[in-house]
């Protein structure tokens, strides 16, 4: 028991590391009308802890790479943490609860597709209220922008991501589950 526990945290110490790791590495804006929103691949680890060890150790996966990144790396403080944390975090749930309740593929698809459509929704959200403060843009100026680069931002930034994540997480999951049979 002590050893799968020891595996465990390793692999949510790995896949955090990584997260921030593809976060300096892979990261550049996809509509010049909004360079603040940069794509990145730092969803990939988590997505991956959400489908492999679970919703909760996944949110914890997410918080320490957040906060990493926010207060370490990029230095956007509490407002990108609380931005990556919320956008990251709905993300990664739909398709890691979708999996806990059904091990068929086509549920963690459906969980995903309702990941990245719900975190795009609750993103042109948080932008209205967070961007204005982050980047003294008036809120005025912000609304224009929902349609055309915010919300398509988001679905191709998520959508990316949890492609990638479930690539990987097939090619993963066996290895994971020897681990954890031994």
């Amino acid at each position: 028991m002590e050893r799968k526990a020891t595996y465990r945290m390793t692999e949510m110490a790995i896949l955090t590391a990584l997260s921030i790791v593809l976060l300096l590495l892979i990261q550049f804006p996809i509509f010049p009308a909004a360079p603040y929103l940069k794509y990145d691949m730092a969803d990939v680890p988590i997505i991956l802890g959400g489908l492999l060890l679970g919703p909760l150790p996944g949110l914890l996966i997410l918080a320490l790479a957040a906060a990493i990144q926010a207060f370490l790396i990029v230095g956007d403080g509490i407002i990108g943490f609380l931005m990556h944390f919320l956008a990251s975090s709905i993300l990664m749930l739909l398709p890691a609860i979708f999996f806990r309740h059904s091990h068929k593929k086509s549920r963690v698809i459906t969980g995903g597709v309702l990941g990245v459509l719900a975190m795009a929704a609750m993103m042109a959200f948080w932008n209205l209220i967070f961007t204005p403060i982050y980047t003294g843009m008036p809120r005025a100026d912000v609304v224009p922008l929902l349609l055309p680069v915010i919300i398509p931002f988001n679905l191709i930034k998520g959508g990316v991501n949890m492609l990638i994540s479930f690539v990987l997480y097939h090619a993963l999951n066996p290895v994971h589950r020897r681990v954890y049979q031994h």
